[in-house]
């Protein structure tokens, strides 16, 4: 079955780590939006896609002026943000339909490519829910803080070899994702796929992009701006 393609770009943050005058999706990279950038990708990879883009309310007349301002011309539906990224997500679910292919994106990953995209989308015909991710590559430490000093926690030890990092698009078949959100909010729904969990659903998983970065701090913004000047 071929079905149809949404994708939901969550931009509803504040941007306060930033440090910047306006919320980090808005920030500009080389001309461009950086909430720009991002949803370029998914029309270049799935020409056709429904664009749903969840802002700050107070943000959504400069996000419309800037799109008449820049020629950025997308037809998108425009969501309020709820008061957690949860709420949020489920404001944006109710303007995707069931039977429907759906990924859910951060909008601030910009670097995500076309490539991974489309091959998410197209294994999504099949799978229920898919996330990708990437190994971890540093040494892990279990540390907790006692006052201003972090010290080891007695006995914990972290296996390496078995954690990955989890990532966005996470990319759902729409009907398990609209009724995984019926759920009550728990603090532990870090991002979809813990929803998907919570809900009793199994997940498949993709390899993801290391580049594919989340531009919440300065010095992402600084490493982006490198990628982007190297492609």
């Amino acid at each position: 079955m071929d079905r149809k393609k949404y994708i939901v770009i969550m931009a509803a943050g504040s941007g306060t780590r930033m440090g910047a005058q306006v919320p980090k999706q808005f920030i500009e990279i080389d001309g461009k939006a950086i909430l720009q950038r991002t949803i370029e990708v998914f029309l270049e990879a799935c020409p056709g896609i429904s664009v749903v883009t969840v802002l700050p309310e107070s943000f959504i007349p400069y996000w419309k002026n800037y799109c008449i301002l820049h020629n950025f011309i997308c037809p998108q539906v425009i969501v309020k943000g709820g008061i957690t990224r949860f709420h949020s997500v489920r404001n944006a679910l109710e303007r995707v339909p069931e039977g429907a292919v759906v990924g859910i994106h951060d909008g601030v990953r910009p670097l995500v490519t076309p490539a991974l995209v489309a091959d998410m989308f197209a294994q999504a015909e099949y799978v229920q829910a898919l996330v990708p991710v990437v190994p971890c590559v540093d040494t892990m430490k279990v540390l907790r803080r006692n006052g201003e000093v972090l010290e080891a926690v007695p006995g914990e030890t972290v296996d390496r070899s078995v954690l990955w990092g989890a990532q966005t698009p996470q990319v759902f078949h729409s009907e398990l994702l609209k009724d995984a959100y019926t759920q009550p909010f728990d603090t532990a729904f870090t991002d979809d796929a813990s929803v998907v969990e919570k809900y009793g659903k199994s997940l498949s998983y993709t390899m993801g992009e290391r580049l594919n970065i989340k531009i919440t701090t300065q010095d992402d913004l600084v490493l982006a701006k490198a990628i982007m000047s190297m492609r």
